[in-house]
């Protein structure tokens, strides 16, 4: 199990916990809703580079800091996804398939930041991972071979979902978790 937010929130709603109206959820909504809380799925789709590299990069696109309590660990979702080839029903016609699209982004951010800084994006601070990623976002036209708007829409749309159907996330936002009709 994941630890908890603090008794206050933690956010910038104090007192807010999705996870208290959970007696207002079916049983399949309180089951999903709390599988997100516990043991995140472990990695089988990353290699340990590719998965480090996603880590650093889902963290910034969605602001999370690396050693943010609680954490939600993103990298764990994107790749249990990627592992299950779950993707969004379609994919732009000039991107290879969402998983290939991942594995060669992960490996040119890489390689852009070795070739800037010397040194891995992973490893790399923040400022200089937030530089390559404006870069990549104000490209207007293709990046490594990739059109630069689908493949930031990508990770983007992964990043999100990812982040946002967490129930701490909701909290952070003010949002008292899935809606039950």
């Amino acid at each position: 199990t994941l630890p908890l937010p603090a008794e206050d929130g933690g956010g910038r709603f104090p007192g807010q916990h999705a996870l208290d109206e959970r007696g207002h959820w079916d049983e399949a909504t309180e089951a999903l809703v709390l599988s997100r809380t516990q043991r995140p799925p472990d990695i089988s789709f990353f290699t340990a580079q590719e998965q480090a590299i996603a880590a650093a990069l889902l963290d910034r696109l969605v602001g999370q800091e690396p050693d943010a309590q609680p954490r939600i660990p993103l990298v764990n979702f994107v790749d249990a996804r990627l592992a299950a080839g779950e993707t969004d029903g379609w994919h732009y016609a000039d991107l290879p398939e969402d998983g290939e699209v991942w594995r060669q982004g992960l490996r040119f951010l890489d390689q852009d930041a070795r070739e800037r800084w010397g040194t891995g994006f992973a490893t790399a601070g923040r400022e200089q991972q937030e530089a390559i990623l404006t870069h990549l976002r104000s490209t207007d036209g293709p990046w490594h071979g990739f059109p630069a708007g689908h493949l930031w829409n990508l990770w983007l749309r992964y990043a999100c979902t990812a982040f946002y159907s967490h129930p701490w996330a909701c909290d952070e936002i003010g949002v008292p978790g899935p809606s039950y009709p």
